[in-house]
């Protein structure tokens, strides 16, 4: 029979990587609007085609991934720490392998959170896109402001 400490010092290790991926996510949240802004600022003024726009969908779908893999591994981690919780024993193993048949990075990448927060972006940045070229290229701050 292990000891509680032992039992707790485990379960404190997996919390640690859980709340490691919960950070890394916000970050890559935190990455993808400020990125976006930034194209869409630097496009409004300078860009008269808006083609920057267009190539800012690519760090968003990349962001998207990336965030999806690491809402993966977080879901792994927590079917380890519900698993570690209720064992009398503890080996110290991190290993996640057996519960990978539970969750896929494909339902992670999908989950609603997700697809609503990096499908508004993808949509705000191919609407204003669209919106360029629509106006022919007219749109961009000199023309709004003088609206």
């Amino acid at each position: 029979m292990v000891e509680m400490p032992q039992l707790i010092k485990h379960l404190e290790l997996i919390q640690n990587v859980i709340i490691r991926m919960a950070d890394n996510s916000f970050a890559l949240k935190r990455w993808s609007v400020l990125l976006l802004t930034a194209v869409i600022a630097f496009s409004w003024r300078f860009d008269t085609d808006g083609v920057l726009i267009l190539l800012a969908l690519f760090p968003v779908l990349v962001f998207w991934v990336l965030d999806g893999y690491f809402l993966w591994q977080e879901r792994l981690y927590r079917h380890l720490y519900d698993k570690t919780r209720q064992e009398k024993e503890t080996d110290f193993s991190m290993d996640v392998t057996e519960f990978k048949r539970l969750s896929t990075w494909r339902r992670a990448c999908l989950s609603t959170t997700l697809v609503i927060f990096y499908g508004l972006l993808a949509t705000l940045a191919l609407g204003l896109f669209l919106t360029n070229k629509y106006f022919g290229g007219q749109y961009n701050a000199q023309s709004i402001l003088q609206f």
